[in-house]
């Protein structure tokens, strides 16, 4: 029996589900038994270090690290990621050989029906920059705590009154079943993270092999709207501590990319539009057009800065 097809993937409850769900497809692609696709879990420094968000301590390298060297080192033959997880730059060795169709994109809300009916004053848990960000621009009242933690961790600790409210991914709450949970909150309203809803296939450059066999499962509009959204972190210098949204989508057979960039404490903000066909190119032109709009607060958590 010919060795199975190793499919890397962090141990969180999510991470497994959508391992699972890479070796579903991978085996009807190739009609093949599901059990020819193994599953590997490798606990990365993201799961072990819970007490800090993770821009103080490594950014998201801190998912892909553990699971970056297991596939160069041939342990893995593949690696699967929840994308807006994924470093902008990735090591030269390892490329993104598909991406699934992506899910919803939108934050849901938990713990309030909208976030006009949150308590004034009110405390949000959230460990992200852009949610703090874009929570405060809609609700300059409302209080910020750090909020990290797989999916039942974060809705244990809001059971628990340590905060009123927190956003979750709604992809990720579909693909764990709890459709019930939260409320989504409209795109007009908030932006996601780039890349958010959106599961990644990376192997080694050099497995010619792996490459194609993983390549059957690619979605393609998916992986066209990603990679612009990638282009557009990279075209800002964004990191880790930007506060930054974008949702690309195909309208019309044509790439059109939305994008908001905030200060830090939501109160100065700039957001624009683009519509084409290269998405590079469009996310450098938009990239170049919000910085030259931005406010001094917005473009100091940006790599880029507007002239003086």
């Amino acid at each position: 029996m010919p060795n199975p097809f190793r499919i890397g993937t962090r141990g969180s409850p999510l991470a497994l589900t959508q391992a699972n769900l890479v070796r579903g497809l991978l085996a009807a692609a190739h009609d093949r038994d599901p059990l020819a696709f193994e599953i590997v879990p490798i606990r990365t420094t993201g799961d072990r270090v819970q007490d800090r968000p993770l821009a103080e301590i490594g950014g998201k390298a801190l998912w892909t690290k553990e699971l970056d060297r297991a596939l160069l080192d041939g342990e893995i033959d593949c690696a699967v990621h929840s994308m807006k997880d994924v470093e902008t730059i990735r090591p030269a060795a390892i490329v993104i050989a598909a991406m699934l169709e992506r899910a919803d994109v939108r934050d849901r809300l938990v713990g309030a029906a909208s976030i006009d009916e949150l308590p004034a004053g009110g405390v949000i848990g959230t460990s992200s920059p852009r949610r703090a960000a874009q929570l405060r621009k809609l609700r300059p009242d409302l209080s910020i705590i750090s909020f990290r933690g797989n999916v039942d961790t974060r809705l244990a600790k809001l059971g628990s009154g340590e905060a009123d409210a927190t956003l979750l991914a709604a992809a990720g709450l579909e693909r764990l079943g709890r459709h019930d949970v939260g409320t989504p909150i409209p795109l007009e309203m908030m932006l996601p993270a780039p890349s958010q809803g959106a599961i990644g296939i990376e192997v080694r450059v050099d497995d010619a092999a792996a490459r194609a066999l993983v390549a059957a499962v690619d979605h393609a509009d998916t992986s066209r709207c990603v990679l612009a959204e990638r282009a557009l972190l990279a075209a800002l210098d964004a990191d880790c501590h930007s506060p930054v949204a974008a949702n690309a989508r195909i309208v019309d057979g044509r790439l059109v990319l939305d994008a908001e960039l905030l200060s830090e404490d939501g109160g100065e903000h700039v957001n624009g539009s683009i519509t084409g066909d290269d998405g590079a190119a469009m996310a450098i032109a938009l990239a170049d057009e919000l910085i030259a709009r931005a406010p001094a607060a917005v473009c100091a958590r940006f790599g880029r800065c507007a002239p003086a």
